[in-house]
């Protein structure tokens, strides 16, 4: 059975720094496309940040320059360090995994809650 498993999420003072991780069990990270989601109150669900297992990485323009994907095959996680937070970084933010050659599959964490707030 597949886990995709959040942590790292909580409060923040605006221009501080978070780090989330995310941990995969239970699939390979072969061929696949590792990635960082974010979903605020009453906006769609949005990209962040993703990287492939090849190490190829791919930022929203409102992450660039502020956040890092990174990933670690061997330990089947991704992490996404965040610099420079606003309130306007304040969501639910969700970690993907999907692969799109065969066998294909999706999955989806539980989400972690990111609040930048003085």
């Amino acid at each position: 059975q597949v886990q995709v498993v959040e942590s790292g999420g909580g409060l923040v003072q605006p221009g501080g720094s978070l780090r989330l991780s995310c941990a995969v069990t239970g699939t390979t990270f072969s061929a696949t496309i590792m990635g960082w989601f974010r979903q605020a109150p009453g906006k769609q669900r949005e990209l962040v940040a993703t990287v492939t297992s090849g190490g190829t990485t791919r930022y929203a323009d409102s992450a660039e320059g502020r956040f890092t994907i990174s990933a670690n095959n061997a330990k089947k996680t991704v992490d996404l360090q965040m610099n420079s937070l606003n309130p306007g970084d304040s969501a639910v933010y969700y970690c993907n995994i999907c692969r799109v050659v065969t066998p294909t599959f999706t999955f989806w964490g539980q989400g972690v809650q990111v609040t930048v707030s003085s």
